[in-house]
């Protein structure tokens, strides 16, 4: 934690990871100067999914990926985040011919 933070101060923030229907959250009153590394582990997360490895895809604060050394601020989110479950560019191929298909049907209705 940083050397330079008054004594005493404290920062609110939240640990959050989204499962398959449902989401796990902790809030948490950390030392000011705390990183993403210590959030997670005051969390608790370790204890509640044993085996899962917070750090494998990435962590984001409010969405923006971040190190475990990032210093957090009051009231900052820390997303640990998981496998992608689909692949973005057959997503994208895929709202392509609907847009196309339904590009085609109002044309041949007009």
């Amino acid at each position: 934690m940083a050397q330079s933070v008054e004594q005493g101060a404290r920062v609110r923030v939240s640990v959050c990871y989204a499962l398959p229907g449902a989401a796990w959250q902790r809030a948490l009153e950390l030392p000011a100067g705390s990183t993403v590394r210590d959030a997670i582990a005051a969390s608790g997360f370790a204890a509640e999914h044993p085996g899962v490895d917070p750090y494998a895809h990435g962590i984001a604060v409010f969405g923006a990926l971040r190190g475990p050394g990032h210093v957090l601020e009051s009231g900052e989110r820390v997303d640990i985040l998981r496998p992608l479950t689909f692949d973005p560019m057959e997503s994208r191929r895929r709202r392509a011919r609907h847009k196309a298909a339904a590009a085609a049907k109002k044309a041949a209705a007009d």
